[in-house]
């Protein structure tokens, strides 16, 4: 099995895992709809949707390992696809053509940059310098994107997709460099460019947390899109990775990401329809899709409880003293 091909196959894995994930959660979070952390944290479950999680991180980063970034991180859309069927199928409903519409797209664009995007296995790392320029870059970023403003939910949307790029970017970095042993373990560029990498991470997490609080359609696309167009930039600007077939390439690349975002956007503004009277099965939501349900879990956890309003006393009655 060739790199390419092995790259392919661990974000496919990678792919259907966080998707599993996010369903299960979903349904978590219907059944249990308020619950608090601690709730939570006994709960079976949550925590099989946890391993799900963590097993599709470290299927993305082997995938990193063996594929450049230009295609490893399109593939993360594969998440939303696996998610459709899985999510029907849970929820007992059929899916929508709109979710088969969005899905043919997003296949074929993925198609198109899989053909002119796949190489051979990465060899090349960001040194210390340039993953700390590629840092302050993306931290003033953030800055920019998460200062108050108009429409919150689209820019940290942006900045919660660049923010998860790149720290893919610098796990290529990390893995790379640890497993060639192109550096020790412990110095400065496999350790420092971790830190990194968790501290973009977790704050990819809250911002996409705070990107989904006035909705989950629209930023649930822009996550996914800016996502990897953030990761691609790296790769082609500092990694020398190359797109096949010149500029016939490029004009292919550029078709098949356009599909795919069409794609997307389909997917993650689809209206799911309900099961059919004779299933006797409770619809899903519709204003929520599975993959978004992780940041909505916690969103729900954190809502205030109502407070109790004393109940005013009916006419003709009299209260006591």
């Amino acid at each position: 099995m060739n790199a390419t091909l092995l790259a392919v196959v661990l974000s496919l894995f990678s792919a259907v895992a966080y998707a599993t994930a996010a369903v299960a959660q979903e349904r978590l979070a219907s059944r249990s709809p308020g619950s608090g952390l601690l709730r939570l944290l006994g709960s079976g479950a949550w925590w099989g949707a946890v391993l799900l999680n963590g097993s599709g991180a470290l299927l993305h980063v082997a995938a990193l390992k063996y594929g450049p970034l230009t295609l490893v991180q399109p593939l993360g859309a594969l998440t939303l696809v696996a998610a459709v069927p899985l999510g029907a199928r849970v929820a007992g409903r059929r899916v929508s053509a709109v979710e088969w519409r969005g899905t043919a797209l997003t296949l074929v664009g993925l198609a198109a940059i899989l053909v002119t995007a796949s190489g051979p296995a990465p060899d090349d790392v960001l040194s210390t310098s340039e993953a700390l320029a590629v840092a302050a870059v993306t931290a003033a970023l953030i800055g920019m994107l998460a200062r108050p403003g108009a429409r919150p939910g689209l820019r940290h949307a942006s900045a919660s997709g660049i923010t998860s790029g790149v720290a893919s970017a610098l796990t290529q970095t990390v893995t790379v460099a640890a497993t060639d042993h192109s550096a020790p373990p412990l110095s400065l560029q496999v350790v420092g460019v971790a830190l990194l990498v968790a501290a973009f991470a977790a704050s990819g997490l809250l911002l996409s947390q705070t990107a989904y609080r006035g909705g989950l359609g629209a930023p649930l696309a822009v996550v996914t899109l800016a996502n990897p167009m953030a990761a691609a930039v790296i790769g082609l600007v500092l990694l020398g990775e190359r797109l096949q077939g010149g500029a016939a390439g490029v004009l292919l690349a550029l078709a098949g990401a356009s599909l795919a975002s069409w794609g997307v956007v389909l997917l993650s503004r689809a209206t799911p329809e309900p099961a059919s009277d004779e299933e006797h099965v409770a619809p899903a939501p519709v204003d929520e899709h599975p993959v978004a349900a992780v940041l909505a879990l916690e969103s729900e956890s954190a809502q205030p409880e109502p407070a109790l309003v004393p109940r005013q006393p009916e006419p003709g009655h009299l209260t006591a003293l």
